[in-house]
């Protein structure tokens, strides 16, 4: 059995998922998610059911076999003789040690609980294609977006996402992740129009009044603004039906330019995705994906 804590917005708790997928897919094992933080985190919820994932919730019991870092070792050692008696498998706490790419991560044994954020596709590149499958949407699309996802086939669409909302309004989110400038938009989309005849521009934001006030390509612009949170999932799945993608500083758009299964797509990212220079990011983006 795997364990994969959830916690954070979907693009989280897709990383999340994947890495706790791809060791469940290598060990042929149950995958169970810990949802549990959701009860207390005020910004976000559990958001992976709009999807077409294994969805098997931990269960009190399942939780109450992790041998936790805190457990006094005659408290573990308690546990392992009472689980062996009863032939019950302890279940190892596994926390991400920092932001870079784990390689001992792809060597970890079966009947773990995974706390961390795993934001590398060298977690999961294994089972790239069972991903793909299972974040496919499973509902059916509103008519809105069904007309919007019909645009998107007929042209050569780019999705361009600005990524606000708690980046600007919590003090703390800010002071960690900060958000991408308008120089960073403009250049990205000049690169873009070096490139590609006839762009067109599908803008998403979480702060749709900014981005329809600072982003204006020289180009033909959709600007997204009818999905809210209860179908984000929607906006992602339009990002990813796009030929190209100019993504944010946000695992949002990351999943969103990811999926984009163009082989000739072209993925344009921020170099600098995090305020601090402490935090690890050369194992975040795809060696394919263009940074500004």
């Amino acid at each position: 059995m795997i364990i994969v804590k959830l916690i954070g917005g979907l693009g989280n708790q897709m990383f999340q998922y994947a890495a706790g997928r791809c060791l469940a897919h290598k060990y042929r094992t149950e995958l169970k998610l810990d949802i549990r933080d959701f009860k207390n985190y005020t910004l976000r919820n559990y958001d992976l059911n709009g999807f077409g994932i294994i969805e098997n919730f931990a269960t009190s019991s399942d939780l109450s076999r992790i041998l936790f870092p805190s457990d006094r070792p005659a408290v573990k050692f308690f546990k392992r003789v009472l689980w062996n008696i009863s032939r019950i498998q302890p279940v190892e706490y596994i926390k991400e040690k920092d932001y870079s790419f784990q390689q001992s991560f792809l060597k970890l044994p079966d009947n773990i609980y995974l706390d961390g954020y795993w934001q590398s596709e060298k977690y999961f590149s294994d089972i790239e294609n069972i991903l793909r499958k299972e974040f496919g949407v499973v509902n059916l699309l509103t008519s809105t977006n069904q007309d919007l996802a019909e645009r998107i086939k007929n042209c050569e669409a780019v999705s361009l996402h600005v990524r606000r909302g708690d980046y600007v309004s919590d003090s703390k989110t800010n002071s960690v992740h900060g958000v991408c400038g308008v120089d960073y938009y403009s250049n990205a989309i000049d690169m873009i129009r070096e490139r590609i005849d006839n762009p067109c521009f599908f803008v998403f934001s979480d702060d749709s009044e900014w981005a329809c006030s600072n982003i204006k390509p020289d180009a033909s612009t959709i600007y997204v603004k009818h999905n809210d949170y209860s179908r984000d999932y929607e906006d992602m799945y339009l990002m990813s039906m796009c030929k190209h993608n100019i993504i944010a500083n946000s695992s949002f758009s990351w999943w969103g330019a990811w999926l984009n299964e163009n082989p000739e797509k072209i993925v344009i990212a921020p170099k600098k995705w995090f305020n601090s220079k402490d935090m690890d990011t050369r194992d975040l983006l795809p060696d394919k994906w263009h940074k500004l």
